[in-house]
């Protein structure tokens, strides 16, 4: 039986925590925020939490673009591994802001990594 990381962590309310306290971080963050300053940030946000929650196992259906397809515009932008690092740090530092336990940040991170290489269409 896969682990459904999703209900493990407390679901859509959860997630949907983590998902908000990342954007703050993100948008406060000088280098990384030049990505998100010509983004519905309302969208980003619900695409986000669907993503996320489908990524963790959850009966949630993805609505948005294929991974690497939206994150183009970023790509132009110079997106390139150490923001994909700063990003992954402020997922980490949200998810345990929300009272996720650590061996399931764990977990979500590892997922959250294997997306590098389709993020940074490599």
């Amino acid at each position: 039986m896969v682990d459904n990381l999703f209900e493990t962590v407390g679901g859509r309310r959860t997630i949907s925590a983590a998902v908000d306290s990342f954007y703050r971080r993100v948008l406060a963050d000088v280098t990384v925020q030049q990505f998100f300053r010509s983004v519905d940030m309302e969208h980003l946000r619900a695409r986000q939490s669907m993503f996320v929650s489908m990524l963790l196992g959850g009966r949630v259906v993805y609505t948005g673009k294929d991974i690497t397809a939206a994150h183009e515009g970023a790509r132009n932008l110079g997106l390139s591994d150490p923001h994909f690092d700063t990003i992954l740090k402020h997922f980490r530092a949200s998810l345990e802001e929300v009272g996720v336990e650590a061996d399931k940040v764990e977990k979500i991170m590892v997922l959250l990594e294997r997306t590098r290489k389709d993020v940074l269409n490599r």
